[in-house]
């Protein structure tokens, strides 16, 4: 091997050693369960089949979501017991909620839901 490309090899390690720290960095530590899954933006059939993969692993599964996005978390927990579930899953139980988002002046009210969803 010349020295040119064990240079190269060497920096190419180093820049994907320093890749990896800085992933590790940004990705928050989970302090949630496994079973839980946060609603957002994604499609609705994507959450629905990661939490058909949870409840076959765990047999319960809680789906949250706040503000604008509840009527998807209600989405998926509907297509999870209606379409996907072949009626093997069921609502065990809804909570509704309101949390304060903000800080001083910026402080507003946001409404929040966890559907737990759970073999029949």
């Amino acid at each position: 091997m010349s020295r040119n490309n064990k240079s190269k090899n060497s920096a190419e390690n180093v820049s994907a050693e320093g890749q990896a720290q800085v992933e590790k960095k940004a990705r928050p530590e989970r302090s949630s369960p496994p079973n839980h899954i946060f609603i957002g933006k994604k499609p609705v059939m994507s959450y629905a089949m990661s939490a058909l993969i949870q409840l076959a692993q765990m047999g319960e599964v809680v789906l949250k979501a706040r503000g604008m996005v509840i009527s998807r978390a209600v989405d998926v927990a509907e297509i999870i017991t209606k379409r996907l579930g072949n009626n093997a899953y069921e609502v065990k139980s809804i909570v509704i909620d309101t949390e304060q988002v903000g800080a001083g002046e910026d402080i507003r009210n946001v409404s929040t839901i966890e559907i737990k969803v759970g073999r029949k």
